[in-house]
């Protein structure tokens, strides 16, 4: 089946939690802290693999999870950093958000984009030991991975696109000059989906697309063709053929009359692009016709069924595309590098505060609030965070309600906040 857009749900994993432990000894009554972070969780990434022909598989399985990071143990073992989970894509897949912003365009094998971060690992009792704590009995949890919905939609990489009604012999022409062997039949809207074949002219090789056949209306979504004209959109040059051999349908020149119509309709700056125009099944005609056919000038006639005029056909359009390529600098593809925000925002729901923002999930992310020297820890990081005052600049008065994920706590804007900053490293 060939699937070239799918939407996908994607999930990191989620960081290992640290652990609180210690090491008892005589002289030491309260032990020594020992106890071991957890293991970041694996982020997802997607990677351009030019052996990928679709996005089959991600139409049969839309939802993919990376492993999370094992917990923290004693004697200092932190917890193993889940994998990372590698997500391959065809040539040509361009990434966007539920936004509808475009997050990628990957167009070079190999190339590949982070689309959603691991959550970072919980840390163990010993790493917040400090000259004022000696034995903090508290510690982090795991932060929850990224997950985000992406629609993934291919675009096929080709130097020159095949357009043309139904039956006017595009897939006959590349089965000849390539080795595709799209399916070919007399009846029309037998090509069901693009095909890609690879032509060699002399010491040089193009890449050529069959779209299937367009009829009028198609950029309205009449016919077949309207689901695969962005398959043209990369093309450098389009050819166009027009099938004389049906006059009750259209005349040629109505043909390109209408294919360029429906190119303009889908996009103006795709049929503004350079086309050669081709007709096709030329052994039905002899040169006085093909000349009063009204195509304009250097209109070239061929016949994929017995040869006559291939060569020539191909010769030109690799001539044009190698003449695009000097000219027009090859198309980049592109990642739109998304920062992880480290800020927070607050705002007023009803008769509570809520503070969103990953700089919030992490001031009160510890394994337990109901002992007093973690609830300590956290308003003291509530305040280096920046939170309390942001909350104060925003109205919050003492004793609101104040909001954090599914933790609900009175605000105190009366918080000591001494030199606590040395554990707020990331």
């Amino acid at each position: 089946m060939f699937i070239d857009r799918v939407t996908i749900t994607v999930r990191a994993g989620d960081g290992g939690a640290g652990v609180s432990s210690f090491l008892r000894r005589k002289g030491l009554p309260k032990g020594k802290p020992n106890g071991g972070s957890g293991g970041a969780g694996g982020d997802v990434t997607l990677v351009v693999d030019a052996s990928v022909p679709t996005l089959l598989r991600y139409e049969r399985h839309p939802v993919w999870k990376a492993p999370s990071g094992s917990h923290g143990e004693g004697d200092l073992r932190h917890g193993k950093r889940g994998d990372q989970l590698t997500l391959r894509v065809p040539l040509g897949t361009t990434v966007e958000d539920t936004d509808g912003v475009t997050v990628a365009d990957l167009v070079e094998d190999g190339q590949e984009v982070l689309v959603a971060r691991g959550g970072r690992g919980g840390r163990g009792n010993a790493a917040f030991v400090s000259p004022k704590r000696r034995a903090p009995t508290f510690t982090e949890q795991g932060e929850y991975g990224e997950e985000v919905d992406l629609h993934l939609e291919m675009k096929l990489l080709a130097d020159a696109a095949l357009i043309g009604y139904p039956n006017a012999g595009k897939s006959t022409l590349i089965s000849r000059v390539s080795a595709a062997r799209p399916k070919i039949a007399d009846y029309p809207f037998t090509t069901l989906t693009p095909n890609l074949g690879v032509v060699s002219i002399g010491d040089r090789e193009i890449v050529l697309a069959d779209i299937p056949g367009l009829i009028e209306g198609a950029a309205d979504g009449k016919g077949l063709g309207h689901e695969f004209l962005r398959h043209t959109e990369r093309a450098r040059v389009l050819l166009v053929l027009v099938d004389p051999s049906d006059l009750q349908v259209d005349s040629p020149s109505r043909q390109l009359e209408v294919l360029v119509r429906e190119l303009e309709a889908h996009d103006s700056e795709l049929a503004a692009r350079p086309r050669i125009v081709a007709v096709s099944k030329s052994d039905l005609l002899d040169d006085d016709d093909v000349a009063s056919l009204n195509l304009g000038p250097n209109v070239f006639p061929f016949s994929a069924l017995t040869g006559d005029g291939v060569d020539t056909l191909m010769y030109h359009l690799a001539g044009v595309v190698s003449e695009i390529e000097r000219s027009v600098p090859e198309r980049e593809g592109f990642v739109l590098h998304r920062p992880l925000r480290d800020d927070f925002e607050i705002r007023s729901v009803g008769t509570e505060w809520v503070v969103e923002g990953i700089a919030g999930v992490r001031a009160v992310n510890l394994s337990d609030l109901t002992n007093p020297e973690a609830a300590e820890f956290v308003s003291k990081r509530l305040v280096s965070s920046g939170i309390v005052q942001g909350l104060i600049d925003a109205g919050a008065e003492a004793g609101d309600d104040v909001r954090i994920g599914d933790i609900v706590f009175t605000f105190d804007p009366e918080t000591d906040d001494e030199d606590e900053n040395e554990e707020e490293s990331p």
